[in-house]
């Protein structure tokens, strides 16, 4: 039987990648959208596409897609953005469910996507988990993570809706602002999920 399917999301600096570690350490199995959106994008027809709609010099020396030529070239640009979403996003759906079919041993399975609510990729899930955080200190994350601006990282949110409307929009909220333990929301956040699915079925 199908692993049901759950999504985890949250703006730029949430850290949803670490809430999703720590489902991880429960024994839930995580796809990580981003991750395996870099590799898709080092496929040979990929970086053919990518080398079409955004240039050479969004293609490094060795041939492959140069993702931070293309992420500052993308963020500047909604148009160009959406054509890079059109072009990744289809092949990172199609692998996350070649991916979920596999994971049989377990009630469900998790993705993890920065941007499931703007694509509406939402409603296709179990539930939808959102980590939230302060703004500040999701800009400060970021920029020491990617050794990248302030102003950059804004552009950047500009892009995703604002987290208070996905608070809204989300079955179950993780705070992340440095204060409230993670582990306690993760593990109440599992049982409760465990418990609608045991119900289901």
């Amino acid at each position: 039987m199908a692993a049901i399917q759950v999504g985890l999301t949250g703006n730029i600096g949430s850290g949803k990648t670490t809430a999703g570690r720590l489902f991880e350490t429960i024994g839930v199995p995580v796809y990580y959208a981003d991750d395996h959106a870099k590799r898709l994008l080092n496929e040979p027809d990929v970086a053919s596409h990518i080398r079409t709609l955004f240039g050479d010099e969004c293609i490094g020396a060795n041939g492959l897609p140069d993702r931070k030529a293309l992420a500052k070239k993308v963020f500047a640009n909604t148009r160009l953005l959406q054509k890079l979403n059109e072009l990744i996003h289809p092949l990172v759906r199609v692998d996350f469910q070649r991916w979920a079919a596999y994971q049989t041993d377990h009630p469900y399975v998790i993705m993890e996507a920065a941007i499931l609510f703007e694509t509406k990729r939402a409603k296709q899930f179990y539930k939808n988990i959102l980590v939230t955080a302060p703004e500040e200190l999701r800009i400060q994350r970021v920029c020491a993570r990617d050794g990248v601006a302030a102003r950059d990282v804004r552009k950047r949110m500009q892009h995703q809706i604002p987290e208070e409307k996905k608070v809204q929009m989300a079955d179950f909220v993780i705070n992340n602002d440095g204060k409230e333990p993670l582990i306690p929301q993760v593990e109440s956040i599992h049982q409760r999920i465990s418990a609608l699915i045991n119900k289901s079925v």
